[in-house]
């Protein structure tokens, strides 16, 4: 497990690091398999452009009991912490020194799941969101853009065992999406660490 500094991503506005092998392969592989196959996937249905659809990928959300997040329309209850999941839980926070109380799992299957642009920016966030990215599996491309500009700013390699930490002003700020491709045939799993508060923070 890396300890080290991570990289600092410069932009405007936004405070991003990367580590990008923070998980050694061998641990990630186990990370990768257990959890696959361990967590109980849904796929959600959403409205979007007034037609209901699948959202393009696999999810599965776990937290503390008070940890419900409302995102895309839809309340997520937590499930509860698995040992596995308590236990990178407990190595994030020794890394950042910040308590997190929820995580968002996301499995892309292959290049055509994807997640659109947005910014994670709900109210049960707080002020100024903390966002930490797990990335197991396939590579895939991180894209960054100004909130209200279509051009891409910047883009990261999100690669096996990587860690990616958004906080303070990014969410305000930036958007950011994992675009389809056809270059990617294998799954990835994205683990979302944030910390949730109980009431809205002003």
């Amino acid at each position: 497990m890396r300890s080290l500094d991570g990289l600092a991503i410069t932009l405007p506005q936004a405070d991003l690091t990367y580590w990008p092998q923070w998980a050694d392969a061998a641990l990630a592989d186990c990370w990768l398999s257990a959890l696959t196959t361990e967590t109980p996937w849904t796929q959600p249905r959403i409205r979007l452009y007034g037609r209901q659809c699948a959202v393009p990928r696999l999810v599965a959300w776990y937290g503390d009991p008070e940890a419900r997040y409302r995102y895309s329309g839809l309340v997520h209850e937590p499930l509860p912490w698995t040992p596995l999941l308590g236990e990178i839980r407990e190595r994030v926070q020794a890394q950042l020194g910040e308590r997190l109380n929820g995580v968002l799992l996301n499995l892309y299957r292959d290049g055509q799941d994807a997640m659109g642009w947005h910014s994670d920016d709900e109210p049960e966030l707080g002020h100024d969101p903390l966002v930490v990215s797990l990335n197991l599996g396939a590579t895939r491309r991180f894209d960054l853009r100004r909130k209200g500009n279509s051009r891409i700013e910047h883009s990261l390699d999100l690669d096996h065992g990587s860690l990616l930490v958004m906080r303070g002003p990014t969410q305000h700020y930036w958007q950011h999406q994992i675009a389809r491709t056809r270059k990617v045939t294998e799954p990835r799993l994205n683990l979302t660490f944030r910390q949730l508060f109980r009431e809205p923070v002003l």
